[in-house]
């Protein structure tokens, strides 16, 4: 009989919904009822919309149970523990009986993900036991050639996961056959978009398996100092790296002359970054490293010619190496049966947005975008219509409905103006208004543009001034045409990915929601009922009962009318605050 463990999830989205409070009102109760469980520690398991998340794992199965809040734990201790006794209303995954939320799992094919959730992420041990650092002692034990790990990259077809797409295999060839004396991998950490959740939760609940993926790219290169660029931000992120790179040392998997391998040398350190968005950027990134302001560099010259210090140096992100151990372990030929032609493996994603089941999804390259929203994704919260997805983070682009049944891959997702990114995606629903979801991700990379390049500078700026007056009411003719000629010149003239980028989200709204910016522009209205200014509340007749709750409630005094009589809202005095709609009873105000 083996003994009865139980896991809560404590990554920062189960903390952040209370995990910490639950494990210490589990531990508690161990210790004043002397229960026999073993108690651990994991990390995001993904289902962030069932967080506090606790698994029991005993004789009979094994029993992920969702939303447990402490007020919980005394009666899952009471019946499962001690009376053997499962509760399965509160049990959303079970290998014993089907659950409500299976279908955010079925589909689903884990190799980036595969420890996260599963492993306790300040442990070594429990790492190694999950084939951790086999992928390095498999390159020692086979004396395989640093050409010959490059060669099982490329096989795979994985391309980085963090922007571009492009071939992993090929950006280490390129570091690899520059004969530089010094060399450097830098593992980018810092994206600052939906998609960096992901990055974040893998960096807290698998960091091995970067170092890992870091000391596999230094091998195959020949660099002997590698950098994990992590935001500050990440303060949990941060620490359980520092653990994992504390304990590979003491064990002897970094330093000098590591797994056996003579000759190989290999270590890392962590630079905090401040959290500018333009820091994703390579070129960015390096200068922060090097203590300079994060601003990017014309290329070529290329990192992997002159990168870190002017030396050969190769970037990916954090999926692209938590990969990478994967790859070499099983095999290229096991990876790239999952996906398509041109984009091979599997790819992560960040669900958020109008979305029931919002959270990280680890899905096949190929499967389509309705799939991953409405099956893994359960649908639109409150039975709305959905209505577009921004893929690839603020300098994505809105796919709309009607697209939806675009496969995730780089060329199809590319094809409709949108970018992979590092794998974020945001719902939206019929009450968004895509005009302001425009003015919104471009106020943030107006913001965050570093101000070299006069287009991305200026040019975001004044796109960002258009946009906010056609939201306000104030939208002229030409408005779309000028923002259209901006976008392109931005596009054509920016120096790295931030400028090039920012304004996919405009284009890809004019494109394919028109007709709503024509709404703002020429008519005055607001198709979603979103933008403050152009709605105008009015009293439904036949609903109003003259129960004054809104004339009470009305900041401004604009509602007039005596009790149980129809009252009146005075659109000139009316501030648009909603307030009378909050407060009404009887669905008697409206809104057009």
């Amino acid at each position: 009989m083996s003994k009865t463990t139980i896991i809560v999830g404590l990554g920062s989205c189960g903390l952040a919904a209370g995990a910490g409070k639950t494990y210490n009102e589990i531990e508690r109760i161990k210790n004043t009822d002397k229960l026999d469980f073993e108690l651990k520690k994991t990390s995001c398991i993904g289902m962030c919309f069932r967080e506090p998340l606790v698994e029991i794992i005993d004789d009979s199965g094994t029993y992920l149970y969702g939303n447990v809040d402490v007020t919980k734990v005394d009666e899952i201790l009471e019946k499962h523990i001690k009376n053997f006794s499962p509760i399965q209303e509160y049990i959303v995954k079970s290998d014993k009986f089907d659950s409500p939320d299976k279908d955010f799992f079925e589909g689903q094919v884990e190799i980036a993900l595969r420890n996260c959730g599963h492993i306790d992420p300040e442990s070594i041990e429990e790492y190694e036991s999950k084939n951790g650092y086999a992928a390095i002692r498999k390159i020692a034990n086979e004396k395989l050639k640093p050409e010959d790990v490059i060669q099982k990259v490329l096989d795979s077809g994985l391309r980085g996961r963090g922007g571009g797409g492009f071939a992993t295999g090929m950006k280490w060839k390129f570091a690899y056959n520059n004969k530089a004396p010094q060399k450097y991998v830098i593992c980018n950490a810092d994206e600052g978009d939906p998609g960096a959740f992901m990055d974040r939760s893998l960096l807290e609940g698998d960091p091995h398996s970067i170092l890992e993926g870091m000391i596999i790219c230094g091998y195959s290169i020949g660099a002997s100092e590698g950098y994990i660029y992590c935001r500050a931000e990440y303060p949990l992120a941060i620490k359980r790296l520092n653990i994992a790179i504390d304990k590979a040392r003491e064990k002897g998997y970094l330093g000098k002359n590591i797994f056996g391998i003579e000759n190989f040398n290999f270590d890392l350190k962590i630079k905090e970054g401040a959290g500018a968005f333009v820091c994703g950027e390579e070129t960015a990134l390096i200068a922060s490293i090097e203590g300079e302001r994060g601003m990017p560099r014309r290329r070529p010259p290329f990192p992997a010619e002159s990168g870190l210090w002017k030396s050969p140096t190769n970037i990916n992100n954090v999926e692209t190496f938590a990969n990478i151990p994967w790859i070499v372990f099983n095999g290229p030929e096991k990876y790239n049966q999952y996906g398509t032609e041109k984009s091979k493996g599997t790819k992560v994603f960040a669900l958020t947005g109008k979305i029931k089941h919002g959270g990280l999804v680890e899905v096949p390259m190929g499967i389509t975008i309705k799939e991953i929203i409405y099956k893994l994704g359960g649908g639109i919260q409150g039975g709305k219509k959905f209505k577009a997805v921004q893929l690839g983070g603020p300098s994505g682009g809105c796919i709309p409905e009607y697209l939806s049944h675009t496969p995730i891959d780089y060329d199809s997702v590319n094809a409709t103006g949108a970018i992979m990114g590092s794998g974020g995606m945001v719902v939206m629903d019929e009450t968004t208004c895509v005009v302001d979801i425009a003015r919104f991700f471009l106020d943030f990379t107006q913001k965050e543009s570093c101000g070299k390049c006069t287009f991305c500078r200026i040019g975001t700026k004044r796109m960002l001034e258009i946009l906010t007056r056609i939201t306000k009411g104030e939208g002229k003719d030409g408005d779309i045409e000028t923002l259209e000629e901006l976008s392109h010149s931005i596009k054509d003239s920016s120096l790295c990915g931030l400028g090039q980028t920012a304004p996919n989200p405009v284009l890809t709204t004019i494109k394919y929601f028109k007709d709503e910016y024509e709404a703002h522009i020429r008519d005055k209205k607001c198709p979603a009922l979103k933008c403050k200014e152009l709605i105008t509340y009015d009293v439904i007749p036949e609903n109003c009962t003259g129960c004054t709750v809104c004339a009470k409630g009305c900041p401004v005094n604009a509602i007039s009318g005596e009790r149980k009589q129809l009252h009146v809202i005075d659109h000139e005095i009316c501030t648009r605050c909603g307030v009378c709609f909050t407060k009404c009873k009887f669905n008697a105000i409206k809104l057009s």
